[in-house]
């Protein structure tokens, strides 16, 4: 908020500024045309010449009367004209030291992110996960090579951006890849996500990517490339039009929640041996008490249990869906880490 004001003040000195240069140069200009009738070319370039004090050859011949206005012009506008030119010189510095410090403060916000998202690519898919991930207060950071696309996309919203190549490695550092919780390579072009995905994996071997593929031959090609999932747009939406016209009540219900405030979300989570649920039965647990409902089961080489029985007993290494509001989820995963960080 601070900085779209700042920005609409610097823009509106940068007017008054311009506005006075054109009133003191129009003035001078009128004020000669009337007293000796030249041209008026003639006389915007004698006003320019005798403002600036380059002194060149004058394309006037001055009367009595042109010469005390200049005179007069001089000693009153010199003052005018010099406090215009470097408040203008000012603001243009201004304008590059702030976009400058505005940078580096934000690489110093990026390089303290830890379990963070990356999201390569600001077109209408990559917008839309950011406002995703930005609705649910999940940290990211933005990469596109297009900087005015992406400072307008991300100023608007206080996103965290980084301008450059998203095939390039120093770039992907800069995002703090070797930190990230996952990436999301949603660039226009198929080529371009098969690098990103090739390059990313190459610097984090052990994080999630997902990456945009315009067909099913590119996302093949992608999940070689490094890829763990792999979604085409038009594919998605082609089924979720067939779930619409199978199912329309229970899609409007999954519409309507989803964009309910704070929404719901479904939380894979892993059973740690320091975990306090590790041993229980799925009905001891107090998972429902709050809000939230184990939807499935997955055990290292089995098969998911979807739904399990309430006798399942959970065991270190088993993976639980959990499905429940956004906060219930986050509150869980918070839950969870501590326990993994606390020692046996």
């Amino acid at each position: 908020m601070n900085q779209s004001k700042q920005q609409t003040q610097s823009i509106a000195q940068f007017i008054r500024i311009i506005c006075l240069l054109l009133g003191f140069t129009i003035f001078g200009t009128v004020g000669i045309r009337l007293i000796e009738g030249a041209s008026w070319l003639n006389c915007l370039y004698l006003i320019v010449i005798t403002a600036t004090t380059v002194g060149y050859e004058d394309p006037v011949t001055l009367s009595d009367n042109g010469k005390i206005f200049i005179i007069f012009y001089l000693v009153f506008g010199l003052g005018i004209f010099t406090y215009s030119v470097s408040q203008l010189g000012q603001w243009i510095v201004r304008q590059q030291m702030g976009s400058l410090l505005e940078k580096r403060r934000m690489q110093k916000t990026i390089s303290k992110l830890d379990g963070h998202y990356i999201v390569c690519g600001i077109g209408r898919m990559g917008r839309t996960i950011c406002e995703y991930l930005h609705e649910r207060g999940e940290p990211f950071v933005v990469i596109d090579s297009n900087e005015e696309h992406l400072q307008s996309m991300c100023e608007s919203g206080g996103w965290l951006y980084i301008h450059g190549d998203a095939t390039d490695d120093f770039v992907l550092k800069s995002a703090g890849i070797d930190r990230a919780k996952s990436l999301a390579a949603a660039l226009p072009s198929d080529a371009d996500n098969v690098y990103v995905v090739l390059t990313a994996r190459m610097l984090n071997s052990e994080f999630q990517i997902i990456a945009r593929a315009s067909d099913d031959k590119a996302g093949d090609k992608i999940k070689h490339a490094g890829a763990n999932r792999v979604v085409s747009p038009f594919r998605s939406g082609a089924v979720k039009i067939a779930r619409f016209m199978i199912h329309p009540a229970v899609e409007d219900f999954v519409e309507v929640a989803s964009k309910k405030i704070g929404g719901f979300q479904v939380a894979d989570l892993q059973i740690e041996e320091n975990n306090p649920y590790c041993g229980q039965k799925l009905s001891e647990t107090d998972f429902s008490s709050k809000g939230l409902m184990i939807i499935g089961i997955c055990r290292p080489g089995q098969e998911p249990q979807m739904p399990p029985a309430s006798s399942t007993i959970l065991n270190v290494g088993d993976s639980i869906y959990a499905l429940g509001s956004a906060n219930a989820i986050n509150l869980l995963i918070e839950e969870f880490n501590e326990s993994t960080t606390t020692p046996a």
